[in-house]
């Protein structure tokens, strides 16, 4: 789903891809502090994630935002320009692989690139994992304070406390503790 496609009031997650010049990777590693900072500041950023290629000369930036009218406020910005001035020599961007979505899938694929996502029953197993003790704790802290309550209402305390932990907490720690298990490198 581009960019476009996307409802404006929906909160939407983008991949940009970067290919680094090889021996350039410190200078962009030092780069991208710099304008993951720039682009915190902005009014409906909700975080930018770097993940780093253990070989290879791709690096992959996961920006949230808010809305898709905020993100493309940023994309085409006079700011993010300058900062991409920068890097002209260091690396460029692989717009061809740009990508932004709404939903869940971003906990185990990126999109834009030729990962695969992960067996379903290693995603099950590793939801599981996340949800379970997420789960536990609001049985254990909150349903009992909740009792009293209409059930439309302690119904809808379960997700909305779940679903932000899961997506913004829990899902992306295990993605990365689990990366070897849940990415085996080819041929094993």
């Amino acid at each position: 789903m581009s960019t476009t496609e996307v409802r404006r009031g929906d909160p939407v997650t983008t991949v940009l891809t970067w290919e680094v010049r090889p021996g350039r990777e410190q200078e962009f590693e030092r780069w991208t502090h710099g304008i993951t900072r720039c682009a915190r500041r902005l009014p409906g950023n909700e975080g930018v994630s770097w993940l780093r290629p253990e070989d290879g000369h791709r690096f992959h930036a996961v920006l949230r935002w808010s809305d898709s009218h905020r993100l493309t406020a940023w994309l085409e910005s006079d700011e993010r320009a300058a900062w991409h001035a920068r890097i002209d020599d260091i690396a460029i961007e692989l717009g061809s692989e740009r990508q932004s979505t709404t939903g869940l899938e971003t906990w185990f694929s990126l999109p834009g690139t030729t990962v695969r996502p992960p067996v379903r029953w290693k995603m099950v197993l590793t939801t599981f994992l996340g949800a379970f003790p997420c789960t536990l704790l609001i049985q254990w802290l909150v349903t009992p304070r909740t009792a009293a309550w209409p059930l439309p209402l302690r119904a809808a305390v379960f997700p909305v406390m779940l679903l932000p932990v899961l997506t913004y907490l829990v899902m992306p720690l295990l993605s990365r503790l689990l990366r070897r298990w849940l990415y085996p490198p080819p041929g094993h």
